[in-house]
C-alpha cells in the first residue's frame, strides 16, 4: 500500500473531512503515530533525495514531527522557525505568518547561527492551505541568502501544484 492509501484509510477510520477542515488529531497533529509519520516522511524524502538538500525547515509546532522524520531519512539537520524569540537568539531572521486554523498572526524567528547562505533547504509541514507559513519561510530564506529547493506537505488543501504532497484536498473529497 502507498503512503497516500495508508493515510487516506487512516483519515476515513479515525479522522474526518468537513469541507476544507481535515481533522487528524488522533494520529497526525495532536497525538502522533510515529509509524505513520515515518511512512509519510519516507515518501516525501524519496521525492527530494537527489537535490542535495542540506537542511529541512518548518514552522513551530505541527510540522516538527514530519520535519524530523524527513530530515532523518535524508540524513540532514532540521530547523524549526520559532513563534517566540528566546533571549538566547540575539541575531535572527524573522517574518510574519497568519494561521487561518488558529485565526491569529505570529512572527516566525530563525537564528542566523543555524541558517546560512550556503544551505539548500526543503520546507516541510503538515498542511498547506493559504500559504502564509510558506510565505514567511520564503521571506526568512530570502533574508539569509539560502536556496529553497522545494516544499513538501502531508496534505495540500490549495490548488497549487508546486507543493509536493501525499494527498490533496481533491484526493480527499473525490474518494
Amino acid at each position: 500500500m502507498t503512503a497516500a492509501e495508508i493515510l487516506l484509510k487512516r483519515i476515513h477510520r479515525e479522522g474526518s473531512i468537513d469541507g476544507k477542515i481535515i481533522k487528524v488529531d488522533r494520529f497526525l497533529n495532536h497525538m502522533v503515530d510515529p509509524k505513520l509519520i515515518n511512512i509519510l516522511a519516507a515518501d516525501l524524502a524519496d521525492r527530494f533525495s537527489d537535490l542535495k538538500i542540506s537542511k529541512i525547515i518548518t514552522a513551530e509546532t505541527s510540522g516538527i514531527m514530519l520535519a524530523l522524520a524527513v530530515a532523518a531519512k535524508l540524513s540532514v539537520p532540521f530547523i524549526y522557525a520559532k513563534k517566540k524569540r528566546p533571549i538566547t537568539m540575539p541575531d535572527y531572521f524573522a517574518a510574519a505568518s497568519y494561521s487561518f486554523t488558529k485565526q491569529e498572526s505570529t512572527t516566525l524567528y530563525v537564528s542566523k547561527e543555524v541558517l546560512t547562505a550556503k544551505d539548500r533547504v526543503l520546507f516541510v509541514d503538515d498542511f498547506f492551505a493559504q500559504g502564509s507559513t510558506l510565505k514567511a519561510i520564503k521571506e526568512i530564506v530570502s533574508q539569509s541568502g539560502t536556496e529553497l529547493v522545494g516544499a513538501a506537505v502531508i496534505i495540500n488543501k490549495s490548488e497549487r501544484r508546486d507543493i509536493e504532497s501525499i494527498l490533496t484536498l481533491q484526493d480527499l473529497i473525490s474518494d
